[in-house]
Protein backbone atom coordinates (compact mmCIF):
# COMPACT_ATOMS: atom_id res chain seq x y z
CA UNK A 1 0.00 0.00 0.00
CA UNK A 2 1.67 2.72 -1.08
CA UNK A 3 0.18 5.78 1.77
CA UNK A 4 -0.81 4.41 5.21
CA UNK A 5 -4.38 5.34 6.90
CA UNK A 6 -6.21 4.56 9.42
CA UNK A 7 -9.38 3.66 10.26
CA UNK A 8 -10.47 7.28 11.34
CA UNK A 9 -9.79 8.14 7.83
CA UNK A 10 -13.54 6.67 7.28
CA UNK A 11 -14.92 9.27 9.79
CA UNK A 12 -15.98 12.06 7.64
CA UNK A 13 -17.16 9.14 5.08
CA UNK A 14 -19.20 7.99 7.44
CA UNK A 15 -20.80 11.22 8.58
CA UNK A 16 -21.39 12.18 4.77
CA UNK A 17 -23.18 8.69 4.48
CA UNK A 18 -25.16 9.32 7.54
CA UNK A 19 -26.19 13.08 6.21
CA UNK A 20 -27.01 12.01 2.72
CA UNK A 21 -29.42 9.26 4.62
CA UNK A 22 -30.63 12.17 6.95
CA UNK A 23 -31.63 14.70 3.10
CA UNK A 24 -29.16 16.76 5.15
CA UNK A 25 -26.57 16.52 2.12
CA UNK A 26 -26.85 16.05 -1.25
CA UNK A 27 -26.39 13.32 -3.68
CA UNK A 28 -23.62 15.59 -5.86
CA UNK A 29 -22.28 17.07 -2.85
CA UNK A 30 -21.83 13.22 -1.01
CA UNK A 31 -20.55 12.03 -4.52
CA UNK A 32 -17.96 15.13 -4.33
CA UNK A 33 -16.45 14.57 -1.20
CA UNK A 34 -16.27 10.68 -1.73
CA UNK A 35 -14.33 10.94 -4.92
CA UNK A 36 -11.90 13.37 -2.81
CA UNK A 37 -10.96 10.34 -1.10
CA UNK A 38 -7.54 9.77 -3.30
CA UNK A 39 -4.79 9.56 -0.12
CA UNK A 40 -7.78 7.07 1.60
CA UNK A 41 -8.04 4.63 -1.88
CA UNK A 42 -4.56 4.80 -2.20
CA UNK A 43 -3.82 3.21 0.79
CA UNK A 44 -6.30 0.62 0.60
CA UNK A 45 -5.80 -2.29 -2.55
CA UNK A 46 -6.73 -0.77 -6.14
CA UNK A 47 -10.08 -3.44 -5.94
CA UNK A 48 -11.46 -0.89 -3.06
CA UNK A 49 -11.10 2.27 -5.08
CA UNK A 50 -12.86 0.44 -8.14
CA UNK A 51 -15.24 -1.05 -6.55
CA UNK A 52 -16.32 2.62 -4.59
CA UNK A 53 -15.95 4.51 -7.55
CA UNK A 54 -18.22 1.75 -9.06
CA UNK A 55 -20.98 2.95 -6.41
CA UNK A 56 -20.45 6.63 -6.54
CA UNK A 57 -21.13 6.64 -10.46
CA UNK A 58 -24.24 4.13 -9.71
CA UNK A 59 -25.31 6.83 -7.00
CA UNK A 60 -24.92 9.49 -9.11
CA UNK A 61 -26.87 7.96 -12.05
CA UNK A 62 -29.62 6.65 -9.68
CA UNK A 63 -30.07 10.51 -8.44
CA UNK A 64 -31.08 11.26 -12.11
CA UNK A 65 -34.26 9.50 -11.95
CA UNK A 66 -36.86 8.70 -9.71
CA UNK A 67 -36.85 5.58 -7.57
CA UNK A 68 -39.19 3.56 -9.74
CA UNK A 69 -37.27 4.24 -13.06
CA UNK A 70 -34.31 3.25 -11.90
CA UNK A 71 -33.05 -0.07 -12.25
CA UNK A 72 -31.49 0.16 -8.58
CA UNK A 73 -32.51 1.28 -5.89
CA UNK A 74 -30.57 4.56 -3.80
CA UNK A 75 -30.89 2.55 -0.61
CA UNK A 76 -29.35 -0.72 -1.73
CA UNK A 77 -26.36 1.76 -2.85
CA UNK A 78 -26.58 2.97 0.70
CA UNK A 79 -26.54 -0.16 2.55
CA UNK A 80 -23.32 -1.37 -0.25
CA UNK A 81 -21.17 1.95 0.66
CA UNK A 82 -22.15 1.26 4.45
CA UNK A 83 -20.85 -2.35 3.76
CA UNK A 84 -17.70 -1.25 1.57
CA UNK A 85 -16.63 1.47 4.54
CA UNK A 86 -16.96 -1.54 7.22
CA UNK A 87 -14.44 -3.84 4.87
CA UNK A 88 -12.26 -0.94 4.33
CA UNK A 89 -12.35 -0.17 7.91
CA UNK A 90 -11.41 -4.01 8.44
CA UNK A 91 -8.62 -4.06 5.36
CA UNK A 92 -7.34 -0.22 7.31
CA UNK A 93 -6.59 -2.46 10.81
CA UNK A 94 -9.62 -0.90 12.59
Amino acid sequence: MPLSASPAALAPLHQALAQLRADALGVQAFCAQARAQEELLAALPPRYGEVWLGLIDRLESSALFSEESCSFSQSSLLDNLDGWLAKAAEKLGG
